[in-house]
């Protein structure tokens, strides 16, 4: 509890910091942007893919808010810019500053020498839909080769790629769950939500039978005392 506490309080006073920046701050920049946050801080759901993203990718929390409330990148974006970042072992800053002079993320990630097979994850499913189909056909093709010959990977490649990885790692699921909700629309926000909140409701129930197992082991113990 005291550490749930203790990370509680630091968000707040994150968000209390970027908020009063943002109020008394100048104009931004062109290349910086400022963006609206009120949804943003307002929504538990966005809060919790935010520390996900940083716990994952093990960075301080500031920078992911920092990062979302100056630059305009949607929230699926920001996973992505942290992977490619600890994929070409540079700063954050110089992904986005590349992406802020128009390149894909197939460019950037080109441009660090990166092999298209860190976007992917091994999958069972045999017939792959609708986002996933195109990306992991390249996947089976040139799967474990130093060239993937003409591949490029749109930016919603990417995107559902890593946030695959990313929540599916994270939660320690079955990518083809993440796969499976993605291809009904669901946003990886709410893909993030939905399952750690299942996870939340697990976790309470194995607390409660736990709790329940140990009322009725102290039961018998002191009806043992009794007969003695």
């Amino acid at each position: 509890m005291k550490k749930n506490s203790k990370q509680l309080a630091s968000w707040l006073l994150v968000i209390i910091f970027f908020l009063m920046l943002e109020l008394f701050s100048g104009p931004a920049p062109l290349t910086a942007q400022n963006v609206n946050l009120g949804v943003s801080f307002a929504d538990g759901r966005l809060l919790g893919f935010y520390f996900s993203i940083s716990k994952y990718f093990n960075v301080p929390s500031e920078t992911v808010i920092a990062i979302r409330s100056r630059y305009r990148l949607a929230d699926e974006e920001l996973p992505v810019v942290f992977f490619i970042a600890r994929q070409a072992r540079v700063e954050p800053a110089l992904i986005i500053n590349l992406r802020l002079k128009g390149l894909t993320w197939w460019d950037i990630s080109v441009h660090f020498g990166l092999s298209p097979e860190i976007f992917y994850m091994p999958v069972t499913v045999v017939k792959i839909g609708p986002p996933y189909g195109r990306a992991y056909g390249y996947y089976r093709h040139y799967r474990g080769q130093k060239k993937w010959g003409e591949v490029i990977l749109t930016d919603d490649d990417i995107i559902n790629l890593v946030n695959l990885k990313f929540i599916a790692e994270t939660h320690r699921v079955e990518p083809e769950r993440v796969m499976e909700m993605r291809a009904r629309g669901l946003r990886f926000v709410d893909i993030h939500d939905t399952i750690q909140m299942e996870k939340n409701r697990g976790q309470a129930q194995d607390r409660g039978k736990a709790e329940k197992q140990k009322g009725k082991s102290g039961k018998k113990g002191k009806g043992k005392n009794k007969n003695k």
